[in-house]
Parts: structure tokens; sequence; C-alpha cells
């Protein structure tokens, strides 16, 4: 059995159909990148895997469970224990420096600070952005603020790494620094890894990838 399993899932906001009987096999641990031009359905897509929505037809299997059937307090634990979420836009926030926005699914989640702020520091060290953690995060630089919200995303070790346009704002070498990292962090923790884009630079790092076209995937190994 796949680890998740996308099955004749459709989707629609109107009269727009974003999606149209999508069928995918996720492994864990796979890395895949999903590429295609804007409004194709790549980005609503990733959102349904996530559970940050729900698809009109069909179904997600995660391992098995049918995340539709999930009632809203069961789909928020398993967005929180399961999922680690990075954005075009990291959405840190501004109120709190960025050790505590990495330590937020933590807190949410009620798992224990200590661990996972140990875990914080680490990928920090690793990441060398260890010297941002006391600062806000208007203090940083792109690139530093992407690098905390990979941090945040990966705090809970979660089994599924969801990045929509990651390297959207950085420029050519940061980007590359980037996907190697999230490539490398996912591969570690033993992460099932998908990267929403439309960057060429960024899908010919996976071996394994979709294009989405008009709401629907077509699956191109490399």
């Amino acid at each position: 059995m796949s680890f998740i399993h996308v099955d004749n899932v459709s989707k629609n906001f109107g009269q727009v159909q974003a999606l149209r009987n999508v069928e995918m096999q996720l492994e864990l641990g796979g890395q895949y990148a999903i590429q295609g031009a804007s409004g194709s359905g790549k980005s609503t897509l990733l959102y349904l895997l996530g559970g940050l929505d729900r698809p009109d037809k069909g179904s997600i299997l995660v391992e098995g469970k049918n995340l539709d059937t999930f009632n809203d307090a069961e789909l928020a634990r398993f967005r929180n224990l399961w999922v680690g979420f990075v954005f075009q836009f990291h959405f840190l926030l501004p109120s709190m420096n960025c050790l505590n926005n990495a330590l937020l699914p933590a807190k949410i989640g009620g798992a224990d600070l200590s661990e996972v702020e140990e875990r914080v520091r680490l990928l920090a060290q690793k990441l060398g952005v260890e010297h941002c953690l006391k600062k806000s995060p208007f203090e940083l630089s792109g690139g530093e603020q992407q690098r905390v919200n990979i941090i945040r995303a990966l705090s809970l070790r979660p089994k599924l790494l969801l990045c929509d346009e990651p390297t959207g704002h950085l420029d050519s070498e940061n980007s590359e620094k980037v996907v190697k990292l999230l490539k490398g962090l996912a591969s570690e923790f033993g992460s099932t890894l998908v990267v929403v884009t439309h960057d060429q630079m960024v899908v010919s790092h996976f071996a394994q990838r979709y294009v989405m076209k008009d709401g629907q995937a077509s699956y191109f190994p490399l």
C-alpha cells in the first residue's frame, strides 16, 4: 500500500474546476516535484494533501485512512503531527522571535518542548541560522527567513513535508541551497517530500515528478 493514494480527486471553486480526476501515488520517504504553470491546480492539490481543504469528489488516503472521514479536530491534529508546510511566504509571526516561531507547532500539539527545542537548535546550527533564533523575523534576510520556516516545518519530524514554491522569492544561488537542504533533511528525517514549483531548476533535482495541466496530473519519472 502507498503512503498516500490520491484517488480520482476533483475540486471546484465556483465555476472553475481546479482539479479533474487526479490520480497519484506517493511512497513513504519518496521525493516528488509537482510542476505546472500558474492556475494548473498544483497548489490546490498540495492543500488537499495537507488537509487544508477537502476534495469535492474522490478520496485521499494516508496510510489507508481517508482524510475526508476526519472531523475538523482530527484534521487539525493530522496537520500538526503529520505534516510540515513550507510556503512561498514564510508566515513567521512578527510578534515573537524566531525560536518561538519554530516552537509554535510543538506548543499547539502539546509536544515535549525541551526535546523539540533541542532539535530546533541542532537544525538551526546545521542550516547556519543559529544566530537568528533570538531575532525577530523582520531582522532576517529572505534566505534566513526561509531557513527558519524550514526548521519550523521539520520541528516535529513530520511524515509529510509539503512545499509550495519554496524558492519563489529567492535568488538562484539561495534557491539551489534551499532545494538541497529540503531534500537532505527530508531524507534524514524519513519524510515524504512534495515540492510544488514552476522552476525548472528545482524540478531538475527530482527523479520523480508530476506535471499538472488543466487540473490533471501526469507522472514523468526522470
